[in-house]
């Protein structure tokens, strides 16, 4: 489950040339992990009718593309396991043997019983669980202000936060991106909520998978 929050100006709409630059200090274009990950946000950007520029100077935008993601953190739950045991006695059975001697009779028999189970109490265990927070941000700067006044306009800024047992950014990156696919660049309003499904098509689609029927 991914949380989007996207914000942008009246005229980020017209704003459709870009570049997409490193958004953390120390990464470089050339990292192989960045031009994976920015090979998912050109994909998108493209599907929603930005162009890419081929250089800074003929851009409209320049857009920042940071990630990151958080420590673990482990947290501790308890839950109840159900105790089966014997609950009572269904029915019972007796067979037996009458023998006599004279006026004398004797009686042999046994009794069978059929029990019942049932949950007859519970137990406490304490379970942990480590999950991981996910960060992905695109800040959008208007290129023509800072070429003239050297000065950072931001145009529109789209962020995406998730949280998940996974801490590897190569599998959660891809949903992250789907994920704000219909808001990139816009303005929510508020933060949306988005499930992207493990077998989504769209994230196979920003992996050049096929699709599976």
């Amino acid at each position: 489950m991914s949380n989007v929050d996207s914000l942008s100006r009246d005229d980020a709409p017209t704003k459709k040339r870009y570049v997409l630059m490193p958004g953390s200090k120390g990464v470089d274009a050339a990292d192989l992990q960045f031009m994976e990950f920015s090979a998912y946000v050109d994909k998108v950007l493209s599907e929603k009718g930005f162009v890419k520029a081929p250089s800074f100077q003929e851009a409209e935008i320049a857009i920042f593309f940071t990630y990151a993601i958080g420590d673990p953190q482990t947290y501790q739950y308890s839950y109840s396991v159900p105790t089966w045991g014997q609950t009572g006695i269904a029915s019972s059975n007796t067979y037996g043997t009458v023998s006599s001697t004279g006026r004398t009779a004797t009686y042999s028999g046994t009794t069978t019983y059929t029990p019942t189970y049932g949950v007859t109490g519970s137990t406490t265990q304490i379970g942990t669980n480590t999950v991981y927070s996910r960060f992905l941000f695109l800040d959008a700067y208007d290129t023509a202000t800072y070429i003239k006044e050297n000065k950072m306009v931001q145009v529109w800024k789209t962020n995406v936060v998730s949280t998940g047992s996974s801490g590897d950014l190569r599998l959660v990156i891809p949903y992250m991106v789907a994920a704000m696919k219909p808001y990139v660049g816009t303005n929510t309003r508020q933060k949306i909520e988005v499930e992207v499904l493990e077998n989504s098509p769209e994230v196979k689609a920003l992996r050049n998978e096929k699709a599976t029927k």
